[in-house]
């Protein structure tokens, strides 16, 4: 009889010992695939991103960076995100002619859209920034955004219920400006835009996906008629170069000089990218045209004369029919 007790009773311990260990691995499993690097979905015909070693995506960077993205907790007050510049409706900008900070402050120039930001150099209409990380410090110490430290939003991240928990499943580190500034490029890396009626066209060889005014318009677009793309190529719709397009006479805002202190810089700005651009209105660095009429009148023209305007920038006198199919085209860069 004790002998069966005995027996009875290692069985039981066995299966109690085999189920905590199946459970140990499953939670175990769980970890590593949040860890786990992913590959991003990058869009059709686009090349892969360059990422930093030291910030390969993972679904538990991705998530905290997220989080942190759509968070007023990185302003001074904690009335300010950084989705409250890069609105999920407007294709990732604001709608304004430029940007609004902390206590209706208003900030230096429009908000650029941070979609397809994986494939910039640097970042800022005067390319301030080299990197994505280093981006995130900037707009939570100016004065007209986020208006706060960095340090002091660590400290806050610091004392929050749940971000130390999920810092420590991202980097296995506590919050500091390093794993902050990661969380948040990590999740900008993972912002594409490539599905437009022209990708149709182009990557899936669908003929039928433009117009014949967006066709026509097209033709312009790449051709010597209209220019645009010494500028405006590639799969990005932009070269990131920085250029002057003859905007004003006189700039109050001396763009890439402000970086460099050149004189040859004076005036220039980075070149953005053409994607969703019917939905980005109003245009230019600061604001100043609400229509792509304008915007296609002021190429037109040739723009106004600057010392540092590009030799690109020349009279096109392209006819009404001739603006309306290249309009057309760049309507047909929206994501469907």
């Amino acid at each position: 009889m004790n002998r069966k007790i005995t027996g009875i009773f290692f069985i039981v311990l066995f299966v109690v010992i085999s189920s905590s260990l199946i459970t140990s691995c499953r939670k175990d499993d769980a970890i590593d695939t949040g860890n786990e690097v992913l590959t991003l979905e990058v869009p059709t015909g686009f090349p892969y991103p360059n990422i930093p070693d030291d910030n390969q995506p993972t679904k538990n960077r991705i998530a905290l960076g997220k989080k942190l993205f759509f968070d007023p907790i990185l302003s001074r007050d904690s009335t300010i995100s950084c989705s409250s510049c890069h609105h999920t409706d407007k294709k990732m900008t604001d709608g304004l002619p430029v940007s609004q900070g902390i206590d209706g402050r208003h900030v230096l120039r429009n908000a650029m859209t941070v979609l397809n930001t994986a494939y910039q150099p640097n970042m800022f209409w005067d390319g301030g920034s080299p990197t994505l990380e280093q981006q995130v410090v900037a707009p939570i110490e100016s004065h007209e955004e986020m208006d706060f430290n960095v340090l002091k939003v660590v400290e806050r991240l610091k004392n929050h219920p749940e971000y130390p928990e999920l810092f420590l499943k991202a980097y296995n580190l506590e919050p500091s400006p390093y794993t902050l500034t990661r969380a948040i490029a990590n999740f900008e890396r993972t912002l594409f835009t490539g599905k437009s009626k022209y990708d149709q066209y182009q990557y899936d060889k669908n003929t039928n996906a433009l117009s014949a005014s967006e066709k026509r318009g097209m033709d312009i677009f790449f051709g010597e008629r209209g220019e645009c793309f010494h500028c405006h190529g590639g799969f990005n719709f932009t070269d990131f170069s920085f250029k002057n397009n003859g905007l004003y006479e006189v700039y109050a805002d001396s763009g890439r000089a402000r970086i460099t202190t050149l004189h040859s810089d004076v005036g220039k700005f980075k070149v953005p990218s053409l994607r969703n651009v019917e939905l980005t209105a109003p245009y230019m660095h600061d604001g100043s045209m609400a229509t792509l009429e304008e915007v296609v009148e002021h190429y037109s023209s040739g723009g106004k004369p600057h010392f540092n305007k590009s030799f690109l920038i020349q009279p096109l006198n392209l006819t009404q029919q001739e603006k309306t199919d290249l309009i057309n085209f760049m309507k047909a860069l929206t994501d469907l």
